[in-house]
């Protein structure tokens, strides 16, 4: 949350050891969002309605400025249920203190909710009938569904009769989101509005599949129901915000610069023994601005503007051709913690196109299908991160353009196959599709990739198509680390501009 001026981080932490247990409210706070300072834990289990664990939740501002968290419990029969905390002292800047008061729980599950499958309450906004509303992630069956409460002093909630949404076939329902969304980067929508006409996000996270998808819709105030416009499927085949390793996500709405903020968990799927040698079990990724693209039917998504203030020595290439079979290597900086922002122009090879089939549905199967190494006609081309001089060790970042009825379909992959030599570790192949007209666009089409040791964040199409990567360079770490532009297609590739920084370390809870 933003308050008074500081950015508070609360997250799941285990503090005695790298691997999932002994959950707390961790709290670090920041002026940027980039540079992050510890302070004391927020929440520990101490209270019958929460011994058994502090489970994910949401800040909310109430009037006369007061933050509030609203957080789920386990209390001692082992049921999910939401409790409320708020400051000890407002006047301290850090708010180091959270008090939890004894009539907690404030919602509990009627009988009509498994207590097992109740949980994550988001932030909470104000209606015009003067309640508070928030939503808590459940299911029924095989249903997902976001069960809604309301509140006129966000201390007696009353279940609504109806859920928010819900969804078959998608399975529990965690940390679910909804936010009303517009066209602009910054945009002063606080929470979910009141105004007709305005288009509203909601996500989940599929405790199943352990990834998220997202839909954008309507949301009727006045009946309390949020309904899809139609234009991505209502389930787990539908738009993700990341087609890589990442989970968990909040959003929250940045009143200093009037944005929405997303953080997103990218957890480690590797042995435990993998966890304590490495010393920690998951990061958050940088944190994005999210809008609306103009065509109504996707989210934007781009690293915040802060990030680039640990940008460094810079490296430009100009008009640079590739063709089938070139790797051109980025000279003349480090590469191991980096920003890269390329353009490349596939406009000349549009007659080399292939086919696509039309039983390609799965992005990332087709990724492993149309591997780096496998030669195409436009594509694969893109970047090679966290290489050895040699590329025997590397992750391949890249596009590939398939036509289907005389419209071009693009494919954006992170293939780490080949990123840890003789480690073991987990390293899935990531895909995703790109919502792109890149006939329209000139043939152009923009890449970025943050890359940052052992995690690359990529942005394809200015944002419309994200992923995000854990890997372990074996090799190619540290001074040894390489980063190269490669076409490993038959249509000739032009680097309209790459640049590429340095970045700088930053403040990581004081380190």
């Amino acid at each position: 949350m933003y308050y008074n001026g500081i950015y508070h981080l609360f997250y799941q932490f285990n503090p005695k050891q790298p691997i999932w247990g002994n959950i707390i409210w961790a709290h670090s706070y920041s002026t940027d969002l980039i540079n992050w300072n510890p302070l004391e834990p927020a929440l520990y289990p101490t209270k019958p309605f929460d011994v058994n664990g502090c489970w994910s939740g949401a800040a909310t501002i109430l009037p006369g400025n007061k933050p509030v968290i609203l957080y789920t419990g386990i209390d001692t029969n082992n049921r999910q249920v939401q409790n409320v905390a708020f400051p000890k002292d407002l006047a301290d800047p850090y708010l180091r203190e959270w008090v939890k008061p004894d009539y907690n729980p404030v919602i509990d599950p009627d009988r009509n909710i498994n207590a097992s499958f109740f949980r994550d309450p988001i932030t909470a906004w104000y209606g015009p009938d003067s309640h508070w509303r928030t939503l808590i992630g459940s299911k029924r069956g095989n249903q997902g569904v976001a069960i809604m409460y309301k509140s006129r002093d966000f201390l007696k909630w009353v279940k609504v009769k109806h859920p928010l949404h819900s969804a078959e076939g998608t399975g529990m329902w965690e940390c679910p989101d909804f936010f009303p969304i517009l066209t602009q980067p910054q945009a002063r929508l606080e929470s979910s509005a009141q105004v007709t006409g305005w288009k509203h996000m909601f996500k989940v996270s599929l405790d199943v599949t352990r990834y998220e998808y997202y839909t954008i819709g309507t949301y009727d105030f006045l009946n309390d129901r949020y309904v899809p416009e139609g234009t991505s499927p209502d389930n787990n085949t539908g738009l993700r915000l990341d087609y890589g390793n990442f989970y968990a996500s909040k959003t929250f709405f940045d009143e200093g610069k009037s944005r929405r903020i997303l953080l997103g968990w990218s957890n480690e799927s590797d042995s435990q023994e993998h966890d304590w040698n490495k010393g920690w079990a998951g990061i958050h990724t940088i944190p994005r601005t999210l809008w609306l693209d103009g065509n109504g039917r996707q989210v934007l998504q781009w690293p915040i503007e802060e990030v680039e203030k640990l940008r460094m020595k810079e490296v430009v290439v100009d008009n640079k051709k590739l063709t089938f079979g070139d790797i051109l290597k980025i000279e003349g900086m480090k590469t191991a913690q980096a920003d890269v922002e390329v353009t490349f122009d596939v406009s000349s090879s549009f007659d080399k196109v292939e086919p696509y089939d039309p039983s390609w549905t799965d992005p990332q199967k087709l990724c492993m299908l149309k591997h780096a190494e496998e030669k195409g006609g436009v594509g694969p081309f893109g970047l090679f991160v966290l290489a050895t001089e040699d590329k025997r060790e590397r992750t391949s970042v890249f596009f590939r353009i398939f036509n289907e009825n005389n419209k071009y379909i693009i494919l954006m992959c992170h293939d780490p196959k080949r990123s840890s030599m003789g480690s073991g570790l987990y390293k899935p192949t990531y895909g995703g599709f790109v919502d792109y007209d890149i006939k329209k666009s000139g043939g152009k089409i923009s890449l970025r990739s943050l890359i940052d040791h052992t995690v690359v964040e990529s942005f394809g199409a200015e944002g419309r198509t994200c992923m995000t990567s854990r890997i372990y360079p074996k090799f190619a770490a540290g001074s040894h680390a390489c980063l190269f532009a490669f076409n490993n297609g038959v249509g000739d590739i032009k680097i309209s501009q790459l640049k590429a920084w340095e970045m700088r370390k930053a403040v990581i809870n004081g380190f």
